[in-house]
């Protein structure tokens, strides 16, 4: 029988939420970066420089690294104690920032933002494992991890809001240096009041080498694809890094395999909620992380809005999210988690597509804010419930591993969908700006990202409803509804 090594004895009520608090606090941190640039990003361009293609790295050196390194961060707390993990990431996620605010050039600042992204892969499963393992009530890790949905999904669109506040009130670099003293206060609070557990496995070692090919694979195939705008589809070097990056991911299961304590067990995929749960969220961030980039820019470019401005346009976005996680928690119990999940993808799917029509001489008020809404909601919704079973049924020497893998389909299929439709995007622009003139071109191009977008979404419908039956959520369900009287 597995068990969790150095469990605290039961604590107060309020020292348990007090806990929750503090990683929240963290993991809306760690969210926020991911897009709290996108507001700003014109302002970086022209303040160190950055060429159009280059651009699109202050978003994935974040988030590549992150999703790269969460498998290992997420096994590393199991090992060393997730406590201990979620410290480290703290302080590195803080320093961090510091070389951001302070950068001089392109190259600097895309260091800086990969060295967030380790921290961020440390903070992030280590924090998740911290509330599975903190509350072993299951009425209470519902409303749990339904605040953590809330946090996790709001902070995408609330980095939007305060990008767009920092950058027109103080400048580009203030995006960074806020989080110093949110990190900082994280940092000291864990400190004092987070408990220290960890998993009784049986193998303590680390997989470096498969940590280095999936990071190595996955960071060679965005570029590829990436660069696949300016060298072509079929070109000989376009078709060669995605080569190199099939063989480095291929190397990395063959490692998995064979390995006495892998980075990955390739077992823990028989547990059909979780490999559901984490294939949805992939196909589902693809296509919002490049909602939020072509939003922005949409608000910004076509429209013509201030920093500020845009993003106080993005304010509905993160009220609609938190509105659909607290309607999510009240659903599960009536419907379970399956209707539930999927509602909200129907929703965001609808939102999406309503995103396809934005004009070139558009209102927010009549054209955007309809699709931001029913999406935002839709996506508190999905968050929930999907958080739900990638971290039920699960051991308890895997929870940092299961936590692991759930922010990696968040950010590595973030990073891969805004890779995808941004090239395509460019591509459209670029086929048509001599005929309809820059404005209209470019609005053609985000057209063909929403499009995409759109597409992602419903295939996350068609996985869900083809890989998850009844049976596979039934002890799901159970755990997040009310304990008999």
């Amino acid at each position: 029988m597995t068990a969790i090594a150095r469990t605290p004895a039961p604590r107060a009520v309020s020292s348990r939420w007090l806990v929750l608090v503090i990683v929240c606090l963290a993991q809306f941190m760690v969210v926020l970066d991911a897009t709290i640039v996108n507001v700003a990003l014109p302002s970086i361009q022209r303040g160190l420089g950055f060429s159009t293609t280059d651009l699109q790295w202050v978003v994935n050196a974040y988030t590549l690294v992150f999703g790269g390194f969460l498998l290992l961060g997420g096994r590393a707390a199991d090992l060393l104690g997730r406590k201990r993990l979620f410290v480290i990431g703290a302080a590195l996620f803080s320093f961090a920032s510091l070389i951001n605010g302070i950068a001089q050039s392109p190259g600097m600042l895309i260091a800086g933002r990969a060295l967030q992204g380790l921290g961020g892969a440390l903070i992030s499963p280590a924090a998740l494992a911290i509330i599975t393992t903190t509350f072993p009530d299951r009425q209470e890790r519902t409303r749990a991890l339904g605040i953590w949905s809330a946090i996790a999904a709001g902070g995408g669109a609330a980095g939007l809001l305060l990008g767009g506040i920092l950058t027109d009130v103080l400048s580009w670099e203030w995006v960074f240096l806020v989080n110093l003293p949110v990190g900082l206060i994280a940092l000291a609070l864990a400190l004092r009041y987070v408990p220290e557990s960890r998993g009784k496995v049986s193998q303590r070692g680390f997989d470096l080498a498969g940590a280095v090919s999936v990071t190595a694979g996955l960071v060679v195939l965005v570029y590829a694809i990436v660069q696949a705008q300016a060298w072509g589809w079929g070109s000989g070097r376009t078709l060669g890094l995605v080569a190199v990056a099939l063989v480095l991911l291929t190397v990395f299961i063959l490692i998995e395999r064979r390995s006495r304590a892998p980075l990955m067990r390739l077992s823990i995929f028989k547990v059909r909620s979780l490999a559901t749960a984490d294939l949805v969220l992939l196909l589902v961030a693809s296509g919002l992380f490049a909602m939020f980039f072509f939003a922005s820019l949409y608000v910004q470019d076509v429209l013509g809005y201030s920093p500020l401005k845009a993003g106080l346009a993005f304010l509905p976005v993160t009220a609609g999210i938190a509105i659909g996680a607290g309607i999510a928690q009240q659903l599960i119990r009536r419907m379970g988690v399956r209707w539930v999940t999927l509602l909200g993808l129907t929703m965001a799917t609808i939102g999406m597509v309503l995103l396809t029509q934005l004009p070139v001489d558009g209102s927010y008020a009549t054209d955007l804010l309809p699709g931001l809404s029913i999406l935002s909601v839709g996506m508190g919704l999905v968050f929930v419930p999907i958080t739900l079973l990638a971290t039920s049924g699960v051991q308890a020497e895997d929870q940092g591993l299961a936590s692991g893998l759930f922010n990696t389909a968040q950010q590595v299929g973030g990073s891969l969908g805004l890779a995808v439709l941004s090239s395509l995007a460019a591509t459209r622009t670029a086929d048509v700006i001599g005929e309809v003139g820059k404005a209209q071109a470019q609005v053609d191009g985000f057209h063909v990202a929403f499009w995409g977008a759109s597409i992602l979404l419903a295939a996350g419908v068609v996985v869900f409803v083809a890989m998850l039956r009844r049976r596979h959520v039934a002890g799901v369900d159970v755990d997040a509804a009310p304990a008999p009287a």
